[in-house]
């Protein structure tokens, strides 16, 4: 540093490298589901009070099939598909009023790690309410609104992105995925 200034943005390597991770996955999957979005720590303009800046959201980008848009200076507005937050000493507030806020303005899906505890929760919009999605007896979260994106949990929380990248391929080669991908394409 050259002494005249100085930024301070601390970020724990604990967050960053499971950011990287979430990242990793989502990232998979969007690569091989054209016509979704990732996007990493973006602001989302969702109403007059709320731009929070999520650690990841997936979106569908189809402007006939989504439910959020780019905006003419270039933010996404209105409610996303899927936020990831990865959760270090800020778990209960994006356990709380950050899931308020998504809950009330129609994010479908919302998934917080939380490293310190080692604990992913991921909950679902059914009926204007948050449920909690329990993973399968195989320990696999699978989403609801993206067909093929799979989560293994335990693989995940334990560093192992080799299997957690495998578990995801298998559901990219479901015939539920490749719907999903063919449904995409027509909305173009």
């Amino acid at each position: 540093m050259n002494g005249s200034s100085s930024i301070s943005l601390a970020v724990k390597l604990s967050h960053s490298r499971c950011h990287a991770d979430m990242i990793t996955w989502l990232g998979i999957y969007r690569v091989s589901t054209p016509g979704t979005g990732l996007c990493d720590n973006g602001t989302v303009r969702m109403d007059e009070e709320n731009e929070p800046q999520p650690d990841a959201s997936l979106r569908i980008e189809s402007k006939t099939i989504g439910i959020s848009q780019v905006s003419e200076d270039d933010y996404l507005e209105g409610a996303l598909e899927l936020i990831v937050e990865v959760s270090g000493s800020s778990a209960s507030y994006d356990l709380h009023e950050k899931l308020e806020t998504y809950r009330r303005n129609g994010v479908q899906e919302y998934l917080v790690w939380r490293i310190y505890e080692n604990r992913l929760d991921w909950f679902i919009l059914e009926d204007g309410k948050y449920l909690s999605l329990r993973p399968d007896p195989e320990g696999i979260f699978r989403s609801r609104t993206f067909p093929g994106l799979q989560l293994a949990v335990d693989a995940l929380l334990a560093g192992d992105m080799a299997k957690v990248a495998a578990v995801l391929e298998q559901g990219l080669h479901t015939e539920e995925h490749a719907a999903f991908v063919q449904k995409l394409q027509e909305a173009k």
